[in-house]
């Protein structure tokens, strides 16, 4: 099959073409190549801002996709830049489950419902979450309901993706804990760690696009990808802390002092749980067990470190932290 993806140089989409590549399928990547891997695998490169597409027209129509791969749309405009100049083939949108209501109240310390989320809960009334925020990755009007709404509108299948983690992860969802362990911290500060967020390991992930893809019937379906039991946010920071292999402990303190990054182990008035039934009944897609995940993910970013260093600042954070368990 020959396979247009959008983005799939970095982390999810990075797997994703990896995955198309060694099953045989013939990839084109559209991209700006700022992420491009350096050696990575022998497939067709167009490297051109998505929303400059309308100007390399023909060489789309050359490759003649038969699916597309839309891995990196983040705005409305973006999916309108491609639509014109793509064909009406299967098409798997990876979206995000920010979209749901339930996501705004944990962002505003409120309670929504009490889950597990379906792809039926309510979606946010309020659009897009992080304008006037300032963040330099995230562009003002980020706003995946719009891409949903473009994309669904052409019959595409919508991945509603969790909380993703795993090798070349870009944000190192773990390091709040590895950070530590780097440093040889022996105690972590935690607040109660209740919050139930669910997760996806990027090869589960990438197993549920390639689903996507192949099965037809799920076409123009919104649907929820993640685990398919999911620990409390402790656990979790557990299950890394033995994957290192560290005897470091987890020490409960005051909500009021945890250090920014261990702050969603605060007390939580709303869970972000949600069900991925509808997944594993339409793509008869399945994934791997959460611990088992977490100690493959582990493994990789020990042996790949960032290049950010323990500071002197953070310790400080931590020892004040501490003093008020």
């Amino acid at each position: 099959m020959r396979v247009l993806v959008l983005g799939g140089t970095r982390f999810l989409g990075r797997r994703v073409t990896e995955r198309l590549h060694a099953r045989g399928d013939e990839v084109l990547l559209v991209h700006r190549g700022r992420h491009e891997p350096h050696p990575w695998l022998p497939v067709a490169h167009l490297r051109t801002d998505r929303r400059e597409l309308a100007g390399h027209a023909e060489r789309v129509r050359e490759f003649a996709p038969q699916a597309v791969v839309d891995t990196s749309a983040l705005t409305g405009s973006d999916v309108d830049a491609v639509l014109p100049v793509l064909p009406r083939v299967p098409a798997v949108v990876l979206s995000s489950q920010d979209v749901y209501e339930a996501f705004a109240a944990l962002r505003a310390g409120r309670h929504h419902s009490d889950g597990p989320l379906t792809e039926d809960s309510p979606v946010r009334a309020e659009r897009y979450p992080y304008r006037g925020l300032g963040y330099d990755s995230v562009p003002e009007d980020y706003e995946k309901l719009d891409v949903e709404q473009r994309w669904l509108a052409r019959g595409a299948v919508v991945l509603r993706l969790p909380l993703s983690y795993g090798p070349h992860d870009w944000q190192r969802r773990e390091d709040a804990v590895l950070r530590r362990l780097r440093a040889g911290r022996r105690s972590i500060p935690v607040g109660p760690g209740e919050l139930l967020w669910t997760r996806g390991h990027v090869e589960d992930l990438a197993t549920g696009v390639l689903a996507a893809l192949d099965r037809r019937a799920a076409d123009g379906m919104v649907l929820n990808l993640g685990e398919t039991g999911t620990p409390p946010l402790r656990q979790w920071f557990e299950q890394i802390v033995a994957a290192a292999g560290s005897d470091a402990r987890l020490v409960r303190v005051a909500d009021e002092v945890l250090p920014p990054d261990v702050a969603l182990t605060a007390q939580q008035p709303q869970h972000l749980l949600v069900s991925v039934e509808r997944a594993r009944a339409v793509l008869g897609w399945n994934p791997g067990e959460p611990a088992t995940r977490v100690a493959e993910s582990v493994r990789w970013h020990l042996a790949h470190p960032p290049d950010t260093t323990w500071t002197d600042a953070d310790t400080a954070a931590d020892e004040a932290a501490l003093a008020h368990r």
